[in-house]
């Protein structure tokens, strides 16, 4: 099953959502489009707000995905998120070196350049354009799209704050499927009262594809 799924690597419920989805990924044979969305785009952050400058950051780290994904390589951005949510997520570095990330994902460091070039803004938009146009504009991150008898479906979500292994994580996506592919269904919601539970970082590794 093909499988979209928009990240920034800023935010932490996407991480734990998208750690969660790798672990699906070979029990239901899942290909997956990991897509750039930028929260500091799409919440229209200004200087004042307190997410601005990690937003900012991140922004320059999806201008990366986006060269990377131009330049025909979207089989390694998987990997680079990976590497990304390491740092900021695990390491609690934003400022890290993103040549050096690059190299490690088999990638050429000279897509490092594209971390300050507006021009791939443009292409960071776009993708998160289609995203909303799934979803609607009334959520975060992640987004994750299917295929469905009803056709090309959106959700935001699923939010968790424990990545679930197991049965638990093969339920939670059959779940998912499931209600993603009912044509009139729209939310499940509940009130968070914790913030995500990290992975050991030494599970990154067995990510890595």
């Amino acid at each position: 099953m093909r499988v979209e799924f928009w990240f920034d690597p800023v935010c932490p419920f996407c991480w734990a959502t998208s750690r969660w989805l790798n672990r699906v990924r070979p029990q239901r044979q899942l290909e997956i489009e990991w897509r750039p969305i930028s929260l500091l785009f799409k919440n229209e952050m200004d200087a004042g707000h307190p997410f601005f400058e990690k937003a900012s950051r991140t922004r320059d780290l999806l201008r990366v995905v986006a060269a990377v994904q131009a330049a025909g390589h979207a089989d390694r951005i998987g990997n680079l998120y990976t590497e990304f949510g390491r740092h900021i997520h695990h390491r609690g570095e934003l400022d890290f070196d993103v040549a050096g990330v690059l190299g490690r994902v088999g990638l050429d460091q000279s897509f490092a350049a594209a971390l300050s070039e507006p021009s791939w803004d443009a292409e960071i938009r776009t993708s998160m354009a289609d995203g909303l146009a799934l979803t609607g504009p009334d959520v975060g991150t992640p987004l994750i799209a299917i295929e469905t008898d009803h056709g090309r479906r959106g959700l935001f979500g699923p939010v968790i704050t424990e990545v679930p292994d197991g049965d638990d994580a093969l339920r939670l996506w059959d779940g998912f499927v499931a209600m993603a592919g009912v044509r009139g269904f729209y939310e499940l919601k509940r009130t968070r009262t914790s913030a995500p539970e990290l992975l050991d970082e030494s599970v990154l590794d067995s990510q890595l594809t």
